[in-house]
């Protein structure tokens, strides 16, 4: 039943800690995964695979290989019955054997950065004939998107690989063959591979989000007036993980944008400001005023709480308590545009979807979503209203998963560490702000659910008050 109201509470946020164990993706996780790759393959019509990464767009490659690629392109070819073969360059040469996936390398250097050295490889064709893609094959080829009805007409011949190797496969398989957009095996929101994930892989997603939600508490900690927006990005204790996006944080004017970068701005008492941070496998965000309450805002938006802030931590909560194994996206999409669907909050983008390596990698959540939750998605509570006013913004953005009992019982005895984190914010959530979550439910920050309107009223947060 939806809470009958909310408001702030004098609150103190527990200490949920810090990881000491780093979960990792065994080799033989990463083998499984190409296996059953495979398998969907082959009921699809598909004889082999063509995997693209990059820098940017790493997470297709990396949940079947554990090979991120750091400065060059890569392409993982898969053909049954025969050993992947990873494409690297000279710099991703050394790393993909650290990396020790289940693949043989391969040099290819037009893989390499300008003016590199390209005297140690075949061309491309007589690479990839070399791998095993034959003529007349059906290539189902993964790069980082799946393409929609909506998508302009596109269906799914279009490939968002770079055209040197889109061309260089189409040419190969020739007019018997086919190049086909395989991305929706591994990023289906209904029943991608990448959709449900193992218990090493939730592990590895709460290691990542334990550290980029405790970088904003520390912001939310510290920050003072005063401060320029680089000296506050430091509070976060960046620690070199590697990001799934570009660090956010902002006030003043462009804050309401939300995505810029920090420059050497001063924030000022009573600025609007935004912040976000991001590494593979998780991203936390916030949003508010830097204030002690809602007499150092404009007269006019001294409503701030009651306006925008009550009704959008309401409609959170909904989504929470929601949220469970069986659930439809549409019922979570009802749940948040029930409380602010009203033009006013300005939610546009869908309220929750997938995250995995990539920070958004898909989303059930839609209006009419009948795609049902299951045990093992990772999903990101991602309300963003865009008022376009005076009153800015209030944001959540956490991480969570969902794990049946069984699933539940392997986390907790295999990663005791990381279920003490789980269980102790879930007592927070309950006890403390009210919130009502279903077993299934783990919560990965550590500022779960947390919103203060006014950051520099640190004990101050948004909570169920009656229902």
């Amino acid at each position: 039943m939806p809470v009958a109201s909310v408001g702030l509470k004098s609150m103190s946020l527990p200490e949920f800690g810090e990881p000491t164990v780093m979960p990792l993706v065994a080799r033989n996780t990463y083998g499984a995964r190409v296996e059953a790759l495979i398998a969907r393959g082959a009921k699809s019509g598909f004889d082999a695979f063509a995997i693209y990464g990059d820098r940017e767009h790493a997470a297709n490659v990396a949940y079947l290989s554990g090979y991120d690629p750091r400065f060059e392109e890569t392409l993982l070819v898969i053909v049954p019955g025969s050993q992947p073969r990873l494409l690297v360059g000279n710099e991703g040469w050394g790393y993909a054997e650290i990396c020790d996936g289940p693949y043989e390398r391969v040099l290819y250097q037009t893989f390499s950065l300008p003016a590199q050295p390209r005297d140690r490889s075949d061309a491309l064709p007589d690479i990839l004939a070399g791998c095993g893609l034959k003529p007349g094959h059906r290539i189902g080829a993964i790069g980082w998107k799946p393409f929609g009805a909506g998508d302009a007409g596109f269906d799914e011949t279009t490939l968002d690989l770079p055209s040197f190797v889109a061309d260089t496969l189409r040419t190969l398989v020739g007019n018997k063959g086919a190049v086909v957009n395989a991305a929706n095996l591994l990023m289906n929101p209904t029943d991608g591979l990448r959709a449900l994930n193992e218990a090493d892989q939730l592990a590895s997603f709460e290691f990542a989000a334990t550290f980029t939600s405790q970088g904003l508490r520390n912001v939310l900690q510290a920050i003072e007036p005063g401060m320029t927006e680089l000296q506050a990005a430091r509070l976060m204790g960046m620690n070199g993980l590697p990001h799934g996006c570009h660090p956010m944080l902002s006030a003043g004017k462009r804050a309401a944008y939300g995505l810029p970068s920090p420059r050497l701005d001063i924030i000022r008492r009573g600025d609007p400001i935004t912040m976000a941070y991001g590494i593979q496998g998780a991203l936390n965000a916030r949003a508010g005023f830097l204030a002690e309450d809602a007499s150092e805002l404009p007269p006019a938006i001294r409503d701030y709480v009651e306006k925008l802030v009550a009704p959008y931590f309401a409609a959170v909560v909904d989504w929470y308590e929601a949220i469970g194994i069986g659930t439809t996206g549409g019922a979570l999409w009802k749940a948040v545009h029930d409380r602010i669907g009203d033009p006013f909050f300005g939610v546009s983008l869908n309220p929750g979807h997938l995250v995995h390596i990539d920070e958004w990698m898909h989303s059930p959540v839609f209006s009419g979503s009948d795609i049902k939750l299951r045990s093992g998605m990772a999903l990101q509570v991602d309300i963003i209203p865009a008022t376009g006013s005076d009153y800015f913004t209030t944001n959540i953005e956490d991480g969570i998963a969902l794990a049946d009992e069984a699933l539940r019982e392997e986390i907790a005895a295999r990663y005791p560490e990381t279920w003490s984190r789980i269980e102790a914010r879930r007592a927070f959530m309950a006890d403390v702000l009210g919130v009502r979550l279903r077993p299934e439910v783990l919560p990965f920050s550590n500022i779960p659910a947390f919103l203060p309107p006014f950051w520099l009223s640190r004990n101050s947060a948004m909570a169920v008050t009656s229902r």
